[in-house]
């Protein structure tokens, strides 16, 4: 591609010019420079993958589990041997540190990439048998054929891995639009699985929200799949539902993070100011909502505000450094928008502006004072901003955990077994730590409920949605 043309699709293993006459500029967070142009690809641009992932869905449909897991293998492996590119190429676009990059992106969709290589020799059903007199049933369980995905720019290399991961590992096509603000990282997984995958088995189109809408709103798909905001994921499950097509949404989430008196304080407090403001709090199982016992709160806030003066914002080749900017303008005044919209009960304990210097940068942010029905308790920041309120015993505790409209995780921070045992029961959401926050693993399912939406991330349950149930009988007499 020639030096300062616009950013091409890549359909049919190959990269290919988009019919698109609009076009936006690309900016890197941390100076605020263009690194690049994407085209805003057009329903001629999402037939064209559509039609390539439908013709390769005959192909890679009928390839053996053993054949899906060892593309798949390679493929982990050419993300590894390709790890300084695919820094690169996130970095510039996410303003994220090298090492977050390196660690929670590279190795991360490497490991994923190799669960769902495993996990595609493994799936199961009912055992043929005689359900009936005179009858055998069996069970098949066959891929969709070809699926749309839309992914965020939070962790774009990722949440890819989570998207094609269990895709492929089933025998579906793809074809992934990423976040308008962050699609290098994922056209050049797409170039990197090209070798090991027939072509149109993992196609990317560029665009914006528009070309979200055309990827969701196809009538080729079996099944879409999102994660975003809540209104992306409305937009999608509407445009989906037109066709009938089946829906994943993976959406904003609210984590309550409930400290008790008899907690190790100084591991929470640690531990939640390092999982509230990692990759800038745009995470949407981050540790931002805390919830503390009355009889600590001004203890833990201290221990907090000490625990969070420890951070360091700054560029990405600086390996002290926890968080860069913020991923977008509009992001930025996102979060400086609930800063200007606090009540007057509310304190910001520490924060609460943008950084002084050229980039998309916010200081790291403690807010006390604010009530349950308040815009910042409620609704999802998504930047570097950790609220803190206090409950009575309990009940108020779960009372106020679960009074949001999202489910998507939470934590409890207590030695009391049976408490542990009562929280993890009655938090309504899609995953609930004790004594910690955030880790996540390949083998276990992640996704929420309510306004977090619905379907799984990950796991062997993430594989069963890329698939379809065929019940054959058979006459024995």
């Amino acid at each position: 591609m020639p030096e300062n043309s616009p950013l091409q699709n890549f359909i049919n293993n190959t990269y290919v010019d988009s019919t698109a006459t609009t076009f936006f500029d690309i900016i890197n967070p941390v100076d605020e420079s263009v690194v690049g142009r994407s085209p805003a690809s057009t329903a001629e641009d999402i037939d064209a993958a559509y039609a390539a992932a439908r013709s390769a869905a005959t192909v890679w449909g009928r390839t053996t589990p053993s054949a899906r897991q060892q593309a798949l293998l390679h493929i982990a492996d050419a993300v590894e041997a390709n790890r300084d590119r695919l820094i690169d190429a996130q970095v510039i676009t996410t303003g994220q540190p090298r090492h977050l990059v390196s660690t929670e992106e590279v190795d991360t969709t490497a490991d994923q990439l190799r669960f769902f290589a495993g996990s595609a020799r493994v799936l199961e059903g009912r055992s043929s048998g005689e359900y009936l007199e005179g009858y055998n049933s069996q069970i098949r369980r066959e891929p969709l054929g070809v699926v749309g995905q839309v992914t965020p720019w939070n962790y774009p290399l990722m949440i890819a891995a989570w998207k094609i991961g269990p895709a492929l590992a089933a025998g579906n096509t793809v074809v992934l639009k990423p976040s308008d603000t962050t699609p290098l990282s994922t056209l050049l997984l797409a170039e990197i699985a090209a070798e090991f995958l027939p072509a149109g088995t993992f196609n990317v189109v560029l665009g914006d929200a528009g070309t979200g809408e055309l990827v969701a709103s196809h009538r080729t798909p079996s099944l879409v799949s999102i994660t975003g905001s809540v209104r992306a994921g409305i937009e999608v499950a509407v445009a989906a539902a037109r066709n009938l097509t089946r829906a994943h949404l993976e959406l904003g989430g609210k984590a309550p993070v409930i400290v008790f008196e008899d907690a190790d304080l100084d591991v929470a407090a640690e531990t939640i100011a390092t999982t509230g403001l990692f990759n800038a709090g745009q995470d949407c199982t981050a540790a931002t909502r805390v919830l503390v016992a009355e009889g600590i709160h001004d203890v833990f806030v201290d221990k907090l505000l000490a625990e969070v003066a420890k951070v360091k914002v700054g560029d990405p080749d600086d390996e002290d450094v926890l968080y860069g900017p913020l991923n977008n303008p509009r992001q930025l005044e996102r979060v400086a928008g609930f800063i200007e919209r606090l009540p007057g009960h509310a304190t910001i304990a520490t924060g609460g502006s943008r950084i002084d210097r050229p980039g998309y940068f916010f200081e790291p942010t403690v807010i006390t004072g604010l009530q349950q029905d308040d815009e910042a308790i409620q609704q999802e920041i998504f930047g570097p901003v950790i609220t803190v309120q206090s409950f009575r015993d309990d009940d108020d505790a779960l009372d106020k955990a679960n009074d949001v409209d999202f489910s998507l995780s939470s934590s409890v921070w207590t030695s009391n077994h049976k408490r542990v045992l009562r929280f993890t029961r009655d938090l309504d959401f899609g995953a609930v730590w004790v004594n910690t926050h955030i880790p996540l693993t390949a083998e276990m399912p992640h996704g929420g409920f309510d306004g977090s939406g619905y379907g799984k991330d990950l796991s062997m349950y993430s594989l069963e949605e890329y698939t379809r149930v065929k019940h054959i009988m058979s006459a024995t007499d």
